[in-house]
């Protein structure tokens, strides 16, 4: 066990992160602290990329266990525009949530909109995927968007490489990364922002250890690891947050960006990481893929036509707690908006129960029975879920 006495604080104080135990893997807990209120960690964030969970009420996601979520400064500048949300008290207010936010900047549309970006050292040239309208994206112009939005936790402007790609690539990524990081560094914040640099390098160790030590020498707020789970195999994607892990500040939160497969968080919290995000509970929520204490269940399926039973009996969700899988599977085969919505609501409860089971491992000292009993209780390895899209 370990406790850090001396927590991570931004220049005002009023954000903080403190670890407050580690296991005897790498696997730890802590709060991160900010001025809309305390998550604890290890912790997922639903992703609202256009400033809303698809489908439901602020309420609902509160309801279901997180303190944090995710949007998207890139979607949230093309529509409906940083400066109106400014106007509307920024993004809590905007979209009526009292937890904390993590805005991304917009980097990774380097790799989802590649045939409408062209990346110069300025910044990211990019064509509106609404109106065709081109764009320039610096890293100037991504803190001040983020600034606007008023978010908790803000990322630099990263360049992210696609996959596969060469290591002198990788390598121009990099750099072009850092000093694209010190711009956003020198961007006024307001006083109760967080800024986390993001790790690249793609599938090259010596490449990932020299952006994570050009990054801890700027003394950032935490660090993100990005730049996974573009298509490598998930060893190699293993081999790279192992890479990177032991070379952060063990005082700053750990940040992999964008890995959401029950698994993959699991195996993520073993090697120390702290903060996760990613579409799949509530994309695959709207396509039918329900998760489960023992595996996944695709509600489409005919075996579930008649089946009385809740998705998971040991979930606790108001989902589980009332309807059958053969409603839900009407639902979905109706092509009714309430099964999309139900579907959502449980797998957001799955996630947050994932990660309370997680945390509790850790503080009782058995993270690793606990993780031998996840794996034991799956009826299914999760290979039907890799072939899906997992991207923001």
């Amino acid at each position: 066990m370990t406790l850090s006495e001396h927590p991570s604080t931004n220049s005002s104080g009023l954000n903080s992160f403190s670890v407050h135990q580690t296991s005897a893997s790498a696997a730890r807990v802590g709060l991160l602290s900010t001025t809309h209120g305390d998550i604890e960690t290890p912790a997922f964030m639903p992703v609202g990329s256009q400033g809303t969970i698809k489908g439901l009420h602020p309420d609902e996601v509160r309801d279901s266990g997180f303190q944090m979520i995710l949007s998207n400064a890139y979607h949230l500048f093309l529509r409906p525009g940083h400066e109106l949300i400014e106007s509307h008290g920024g993004l809590h207010a905007f979209m009526q949530w009292s937890g904390a936010i993590l805005t991304d900047s917009g980097g990774y549309q380097m790799v989802s909109l590649a045939d409408l970006c062209k990346v110069t050292e300025e910044g990211v040239e990019f064509r509106s995927h609404i109106n065709g309208e081109w764009h320039l994206l610096s890293p100037e112009k991504s803190i001040e968007i983020q600034v606007a939005l008023g978010s908790d936790v803000m990322m630099v402007l990263d360049h992210c490489p696609t996959f596969p790609c060469t290591k002198p690539q990788a390598q121009e990524a990099v750099t072009r990364t850092t000093r694209w990081a010190k711009r956003c560094a020198d961007v006024k914040k307001k006083d109760h922002q967080w800024l986390f640099g993001i790790v690249q390098g793609g599938v090259f160790s010596e490449l990932r250890k020299k952006s994570t030590q050009d990054l801890v020498a700027m003394d950032m707020d935490g660090y993100a690891i990005g730049g996974l789970s573009l298509g490598e195999e998930k060893p190699a994607m293993f081999e790279m947050i192992e890479t990177v892990v032991d070379l952060l500040p063990p005082d700053r939160p750990r940040y992999l960006m964008g890995v959401g497969l029950p698994e993959d968080i699991v195996e993520g919290v073993a090697r120390g990481l702290d903060l996760f995000d990613c579409v799949i509970p509530t994309r695959h929520g709207r396509t039918g893929w329900l998760f489960t204490s023992t595996g996944r269940v695709l509600i489409k399926q005919a075996r579930y036509t008649r089946d009385p039973n809740p998705i998971d009996p040991d979930c606790e969700c108001p989902v589980c707690q009332r309807f059958s899988r053969a409603y839900l599977r009407h639902l979905f085969k109706s092509g009714e908006m309430l099964g999309v919505r139900l579907n959502t609501v449980h797998n957001l409860w799955y996630y947050a129960r994932l990660m309370a089971e997680l945390r509790q491992a850790v503080r009782q000292n058995r993270f690793e029975e606990y993780r031998k009993e996840f794996y034991r209780r799956r009826e299914t390895d999760g290979n039907e879920l890799r072939g899906q899209d997992m991207v923001h």
